[in-house]
């Protein structure tokens, strides 16, 4: 693993003067990457666990000048081009996927809170970033620029994905043309959510799933189930249809196969209406350019919602990143980097214990840290 790490960013140009370097930028990233596994969130940290940890640090790092300051953490993460850097990761997280057959990559948004500078008269960052769901995986990410959205942020992030024969998720955001043949001409299939704001697509949709003045979705029932969870129970039917009169009226759509409604009718036990649980409904419709069994397509969209939970939920929650209020663009958007790389180094472990605690373990066993970035050291 740390053998993949140096190689893939290896490439990374170093951005400070030549003549006044004291420290391998590559001893400074891997610091970095290990501090951050070991719940460092400032460049303080960052350099304490390096001085902490400087001699087991020096059994494969040079460091011919010991360990950085904070101030170098902090000079190298602003100087760093977040581009390289990104770019970096992505190469890396790649090699480290499997060739599973139809892997599902969602990709999301997502506002880093803290990040908003007030003394420069800028909002908090945006980020989109990719997952992919069956192998818990972090793929990449890209930032959002300022006066922008993320139809702008899309098409660069799939540039920099390896997606051949996976399918790609996405939200209304991204639920473009542009995007949906990008996606195609990179040998992936698309499944999008369809939103009002497609005025005739949305309503030829909608008309072919609620027949008459019927509330419900008719069709081709293809997954019935239900969920009971924080005081919810939540059934979610899905239908699917390959009738070719509605693929001809939504013909502006590249290579589209396949028009999916997912309905979600939520009883909330804790709110009532005379003396019964508050009932919602909800029908949310999805495009899809996959030919596959459509019971496949309805686990996609469940699977979607795995980017919410296991990447943007465990980066708030358990890496604080909500939290952080590293303010300069690049050291935000490069920290964002390093905090990816720490859950994809922690994910490879199976074992049964929280993120926080395998974080925990790894700041105080060496040992620990040295299986999760596949380090033989010499006894």
């Amino acid at each position: 693993m740390i053998d993949a790490l140096l190689h893939h960013f290896s490439a990374l140009e170093d951005p400070r003067c030549a003549g006044k370097v004291e420290h391998q930028l590559l001893d400074i990233v891997v610091i970095a990457v290990c501090a951050v596994i070991a719940c460092a969130e400032s460049f303080e940290d960052m350099a304490l666990y390096g001085r902490s940890k400087l001699s087991w640090l020096q059994q494969f790092l040079a460091l011919p000048n010991g360990i950085p300051s904070h101030d170098t953490f902090r000079r190298v993460l602003l100087l760093l081009q977040p581009h390289a850097f990104e770019a970096c990761f992505a190469a890396w997280a790649h090699a480290l996927t499997e060739p599973l057959p139809r892997e599902v990559i969602a990709i999301d948004g997502k506002t880093l809170r803290g990040s908003f500078d007030t003394r420069q008269s800028r909002g908090p960052l945006h980020l989109v970033s990719a997952w992919a769901c069956e192998q818990g995986l972090s793929l990449g990410q890209q930032c959002v620029a300022e006066k922008s959205n993320e139809i702008t942020a899309i098409p660069l992030l799939l540039e920099s994905l390896h997606l051949e024969n996976t399918l790609v998720t996405l939200d209304a955001m991204g639920c473009q043309t542009k995007i949906a043949r990008q996606i195609l001409d990179q040998k992936a299939n698309y499944l999008l959510v369809l939103k009002a704001n497609h005025r005739h697509d949305y309503s030829a949709v909608k008309a072919h799933f609620l027949e008459g003045s019927s509330p419900y979705p008719t069709g081709h029932l293809i997954s019935d189930g239900f969920d009971d969870s924080h005081g919810r129970l939540v059934r979610r039917r899905v239908f699917a249809s390959q009738d070719p009169v509605l693929l001809a009226k939504l013909d502006s759509w590249p290579g589209l196969n396949t028009v999916l409604a997912l309905e979600s009718i939520r009883s909330v036990k804790r709110q009532s209406v005379n003396g019964h649980a508050k009932v919602e409904t909800q029908i949310r419709y999805f495009l899809c350019s996959a030919n596959d069994d459509p019971a496949l397509l309805a686990q996609a969209i469940r699977r979607h919602w795995a980017i919410e939970n296991n990447l943007h939920w465990v980066l708030d929650v358990t890496f604080h990143e909500d939290d952080s209020r590293i303010r300069e663009h690049n050291a935000v958007i490069n920290w964002a980097v390093l905090r990816k790389i720490a859950l994809n180094l922690l994910g490879k472990d199976t074992a049964k214990i929280s993120l926080k605690a395998k974080r925990k373990k790894a700041a105080w066993n060496n040992d620990y840290m040295a299986q999760l970035l596949q380090i033989n050291l010499m006894r």
